[in-house]
């Protein structure tokens, strides 16, 4: 009877003993599962801030793409700006003065007609020596400023250069859809016509 008492105390001491040790490990087990899930969620909460920082960066990136575009874009338009600026200037700056020739050019007319009335005068005439002189200067005056006349004569009929007044036969054979004579005379500035040839043609 004593035996049986011990035996079952001992039986109880067991389970209590297997209680305990389950209830432990269950502890241990429900500890570890806190643990993890602590851990998961540090770990996606950290994974969350660095898809953050990555967007963050992204869209940083993006943007300064972006406005490097439009820095390069906005300085191709300024040197563009600045060259037509320069090219407008140079070209003011050649043909400044084209009116103020243009209308010297019926003078150049009036002295050349003057020296071929003279063409009967001696050359020691004063008055051919100071119409030459003063015919010579003009000359100079234009050359300086880059004026050139137009060959004209007996040269093929250039639309560019000419203005056809009207068309004669060809007093030679050669000279048809050439310019037979010349009319009024054509210059240029700088290679720019500010006058066309006034010519005959001959057909």
């Amino acid at each position: 009877m004593a035996e049986e008492k011990i035996k079952n105390k001992q039986e109880q001491e067991n389970q209590t003993d297997v209680k305990e040790n389950t209830a432990q490990k269950q502890d241990e087990t429900a500890e570890k599962d806190t643990k993890t899930k602590k851990a998961k969620a540090k770990k996606e909460d950290k994974k969350s801030k660095q898809d953050q920082t990555d967007e963050k960066i992204e869209a940083l990136g993006n943007e300064l793409l972006e406005l490097k575009d439009k820095h390069i874009r906005l300085q191709a338009e300024f040197d563009n700006y600045r060259k037509r600026t320069m090219k407008e200037k140079m070209d003011l700056i050649k043909s400044g003065g084209e009116s103020v020739i243009v209308n010297i050019l019926p003078v150049i007319d009036d002295f050349e007609r003057a020296l071929m009335a003279f063409s009967e005068m001696k050359d020691d005439d004063p008055l051919k020596q100071g119409i030459s002189l003063i015919y010579s200067k003009f000359k100079e005056f234009l050359k300086q400023n880059g004026i050139t006349e137009i060959e004209a004569k007996e040269k093929d009929f250039d639309t560019d250069l000419h203005e056809a007044v009207t068309k004669i036969p060809a007093p030679k054979e050669e000279l048809k859809g050439k310019v037979v004579d010349v009319i009024q005379k054509g210059y240029l500035m700088n290679d720019k016509v500010i006058r066309f040839s006034k010519v005959v043609i001959g057909e």
